[in-house]
């Protein structure tokens, strides 16, 4: 298993357990968009870039919804 495989492993995992968490509070909506940034550099590590850019526009997506967490 290679060194990038391996990272994806983690990166994807880690976005996914902070997505179950997200209930929790704003600090796991920020940590999944922190997933979504590793996962998505894992996918132009691994030459799926489309993985990359979908992943950098779910990591926008949670910070847009960590940005309003709190307000009405």
């Amino acid at each position: 298993m290679s060194a990038v495989t391996i990272y994806g492993v983690c990166a994807v995992t880690f976005m996914m357990v902070m997505y179950a968490l997200e209930r929790r509070g704003p600090t796991f909506v920020l940590a999944f968009a922190l997933g979504c940034v590793l996962s998505s550099i894992y996918g132009f590590l691994s030459g799926a870039w489309p993985f990359g850019v979908v992943e950098l526009v779910w990591s926008g997506v949670a910070l847009r919804r960590f940005a309003s967490a709190g307000r009405p």
